[in-house]
């Protein structure tokens, strides 16, 4: 499992301070479940740090960059990707998941924004199940998503000297 050995940065004392972030989370809409359980993560963490967010939903993963480049463009200072892809018999699973992160790590890049990267590429439903938060998963990768994101912006911050 991938969470062993995850990091204990400065959220798990509590110590980030997400005021006055404006976070956009951007959700896709496929398996309500999973990403149901993503975004419950995402909006606690970011109401645990005092984060200003909101949500906008996507009909899938793939569209999940252009919208991460436009909440970067209305001013977010950060933003949270959330979706998931699960494999399927046909080379689909392969194109969404290499043009969702690749489109995804553009907009961090090119904008400068921090993007927490929340996208779960799985090979079936119980490995999304298991890191979507629910009860009864072992992972919870839409707060941790959405911490990458706040503790990538006061990273940023502190080398600016703000």
């Amino acid at each position: 499992m991938s969470g062993a050995g995850a990091p204990r940065g400065a959220h798990a004392s509590g110590t980030v301070d997400g005021r006055p972030l404006d976070v956009v989370v951007v959700a896709s809409t496929w398996h309500e479940t999973v990403m149901g359980g993503l975004i419950a993560g995402a909006e606690r963490a970011l109401d645990e740090a005092g984060a200003s967010h909101r949500t906008v939903r996507a009909v899938g993963s793939f569209e999940l960059p252009i919208l991460a480049q436009a909440a970067v463009r209305s001013g977010a200072d950060a933003v949270v990707a959330l979706g998931v892809v699960i494999r399927g018999g046909t080379p689909h699973f392969d194109y969404v998941c290499r043009a969702a992160t690749d489109g995804i790590s553009r907009v961090a890049l090119d904008s400068g924004v921090p993007v927490g990267f929340g996208l779960l590429t799985c090979d079936d439903e119980a490995q999304a199940l298991d890191r979507a938060g629910l009860p009864g998963s072992h992972e919870d990768k839409g707060y941790e998503a959405a911490w990458a994101a706040i503790d990538t912006t006061a990273a940023l911050r502190s080398l600016a000297g703000r």
